[in-house]
């Protein structure tokens, strides 16, 4: 119902924008055939025919654009209500199982622990998540800098998320650095972590139909250190390549409707990456095709340039 309205407030203002522009046309043409023979007169009409046309065009941009941004900013206080409601329902459900039967054996009362055990990760990472995306906005670049390693960096996220989503350890490759070189990057160290995580875990959620993930770090042009993580998901339109990094923005599909999240996810990983100097890129095939994310970040100069590895 309210996304039906939205459409209909969308579409009301780009034909308020398109009349207006139409009677100022209108006028505009009837101004200069009555006062044709006034060249400062017509000369003077077109500049403020000219200054109307621009503002109904701006004002109806500004207008669809923030119908659009209040939509995904619902969708998104949506999306968290839901994160934060479930596990503590979920909880909340399970103590209360736990206090009223006192007959509850120890291995159930294990499982019990182990269920609120993940709904309480679940909980704070969602809480996490978005004190995270209003600490980055207020953060210098170069706040905790650090150099490194990102292969290290990359196979520990792995094995968390690995470990997390309780996946088979085939499920996630992390292809060795050609040549043995040793990678740096200068950087905050937290940060890069939450940012490969975040890429991690979607490109995990976004696989329904089995977990197949292929990561790599390498050089690219001898002065990007370069990640790359491939999955075999669901994939990506062409028009969402950009969008999926916009702060709350979260892909349509009925197939996607089940798939959690708060929409904070890849925008938290573009913060990141940004404030890092480097840039972030998606790319598919296609619906169905899945998704690869590749991120490219500064090599570290000096003692923190690329070295090769020493032997153990």
């Amino acid at each position: 119902m309210n996304i039906n309205r939205r459409h209909g407030t969308i579409a009301f203002f780009i034909t308020l924008g398109a009349c207006l522009t139409v009677v100022a046309v209108v006028l505009n043409v009837s101004w200069i055939h009555i006062n044709g023979r006034r060249l400062a007169l017509d000369i003077l009409s077109v500049v403020l025919f000219s200054i109307i046309i621009a503002g109904i065009t701006i004002n109806t941009i500004f207008l669809v654009r923030e119908i659009r941004r209040n939509e995904r900013q619902d969708s998104f206080l949506n999306a968290v209500t839901h994160e934060l409601k479930t596990p503590i329902a979920s909880i909340r459900l399970y103590l209360e199982t736990l206090q009223r039967h006192n007959s509850v054996d120890d291995a159930q009362r294990q499982k019990f622990y182990s269920i609120m055990r993940s709904d309480t990760d679940r909980l704070l990472g969602t809480v996490e998540q978005v004190l995270k995306a209003g600490e980055l906005g207020q953060r210098r670049r170069d706040q905790h800098s650090a150099r490194i390693e990102l292969h290290p960096l990359v196979a520990e996220c792995v094995g968390t998320v690995a470990r997390r989503h309780k996946l088979p350890a085939e499920a996630i490759e992390l292809a060795p650095v050609p040549g043995d070189v040793r990678i740096f990057v200068l950087g905050n160290l937290e940060d890069l972590r939450t940012a490969t995580l975040n890429l991690l875990d979607n490109a995990v959620k976004y696989s329904p139909g089995g977990v197949h993930i292929r990561c790599r770090v390498d050089i690219e042009h001898y002065t990007w250190a370069v990640l790359s993580i491939t999955d075999t998901g669901v994939g990506l339109q062409p028009r969402e390549l950009k969008r999926v990094f916009k702060r709350f923005y979260r892909v349509t599909s009925n197939d996607l409707v089940k798939i959690k999240g708060t929409g904070l996810g890849l925008f938290l990983v573009r913060t990141i990456v940004q404030q890092h100097g480097g840039e972030i890129r998606a790319s598919s095939d296609g619906p169905g095709k899945g998704t690869t994310m590749t991120v490219q970040l500064p090599l570290a100069v000096g003692d923190g340039r690329a070295q090769k590895a020493m032997p153990a």
